[in-house]
């Protein structure tokens, strides 16, 4: 995955093979239909996934017995790349979801019985899965979810509700995060695979955003769902900790996903500005545009270098918070620069729907609130530097 070494490896040159045939599919399946997508507001999950799941994309971490490649996370990451090719936000998100951020709990942690019964036809792309955590007093502040699962004989009854679910309406099951005792905020939680179909579970509504329009988000409600024990992920009391690996995953995939996006708003900045005639001379030509645009992809670079560095670390076993909340901090915020820059030079023509990068400005404002606030990036980190000021 990593460029710039001297001798490229097998695994190398496995990774690009892998980036070429995820391109291929993008272009043939997702960016011819994007635009129609994102008029209509959502994109057929079911159709793309199983076309994903087909190509093995959406379990290259996972266990082979379960349908997945059984690589290691770097593999995941450079598909999470080349991801950022496709042409709008959504479709990327979800992808992400059903891949690295509604399934790495279960994978890890699950009875085998819940693996085949989720894992595997998540991977295989014949379910379609989304994440449970969000409420609408709980968003970064995952300890205050208020949703109960309580223990009654062999099954757990929930009452509660979750916001902001990605791909929520069309989803088979969901990894949700309830909780299961009145004990400590961080160890009264528990991660349960719940199939949307249970009487009680309510879609309550398809939530209008302000971008990401191709990907279905969903406001849930649960009244008296009935859930077999069996369907508990892992350890009961667990769920906080599951989750906060899970956002690990979720972050990284997350960062990697946004590169490409960022790069293609540069390049096609640097074409239009070429192209555009402004007082007899190309916008390009201005020095504060080229400069801008040369410090803009270097900004790229580096953010690309620490997303290879926390992968790296993560995949040999190291805990990568650290690094990872940083990456995601600079990620939110080189996208949100990047696309506010670039709709600059493009002037009027930024101001209107028919060119990706007000797309790109619409759609990159989530990274800085989604899968933890900047504010929440830079507590953790301030923690990890021991800066944080001393409660009484």
């Amino acid at each position: 995955m990593l460029k710039g070494r001297l001798v490229e490896t097998e695994e190398q040159r496995d990774s690009e093979l892998r980036r070429n045939r995820v391109n291929k599919l993008i272009e043939k399946e997702i960016n011819p239909n994007v635009d129609k997508w994102e008029q209509e507001g959502q994109f057929p999950a079911h159709h793309v996934f199983k076309i994903l799941g087909q190509a093995g994309f959406l379990g290259v971490n996972k266990p082979t017995e379960y349908g997945g490649l059984g690589l290691d996370f770097s593999y995941s990451i450079a598909v999470a790349e080349e991801l950022g090719r496709i042409r709008c936000g959504g479709v990327p998100m979800a992808i992400g979801v059903q891949a690295d951020m509604a399934t790495p709990a279960l994978a890890r942690f699950g009875s085998d019985e819940l693996k085949r019964k989720f894992l595997a036809p998540t991977i295989a792309g014949d379910k379609v899965a989304c994440l449970g955590v969000s409420e609408v007093g709980a968003g970064s502040d995952v300890a205050s979810i208020k949703t109960k699962a309580k223990k009654h004989g062999n099954e757990y009854v929930i009452n509660g509700g979750k916001m902001w679910i990605t791909s929520g309406c069309q989803a088979d099951w969901m990894c949700l995060l309830a909780n299961t005792s009145d004990g400590p905020a961080h160890k009264n939680k528990s991660l349960f695979c719940l199939p949307m179909d249970l009487p009680g579970v309510h879609v309550a509504k398809k939530l209008e955003k302000l971008g990401m329009y191709s990907s279905d988000t969903a406001q849930i409600y649960f009244e008296d769902v009935r859930l077999p024990e069996s369907h508990l992920i892992g350890e009961e009391g667990m769920g906080f900790t599951y989750q906060m690996l899970q956002f690990q995953n979720e972050r990284l995939w997350g960062v990697a996903g946004s590169l490409l996006a960022m790069e293609t708003a540069i390049q096609e900045t640097i074409e239009y500005t070429r192209n555009r005639i402004v007082f007899e001379q190309p916008v390009l030509n201005n020095q504060v545009v080229h400069f801008r645009l040369a410090e803009l992809q270097t900004e790229v670079e580096l953010l690309r270098s620490l997303l290879y560095r926390s992968t790296a670390l993560y995949v040999e076993g190291n805990d990568v918070t650290r690094l990872a909340s940083m990456a995601k901090l600079k990620a939110g915020r080189l996208s949100r620069e990047i696309s506010d820059a670039c709709l600059q030079f493009w002037g009027g023509m930024g101001f209107t729907n028919e060119v990706f990068v007000s797309r790109q400005y619409r759609d990159s404002r989530l990274m800085s609130i989604g899968g933890g606030a900047d504010e929440v990036m830079l507590s953790i980190i301030c923690k990890y530097m021991d800066i944080l000021p001393k409660r009484k």
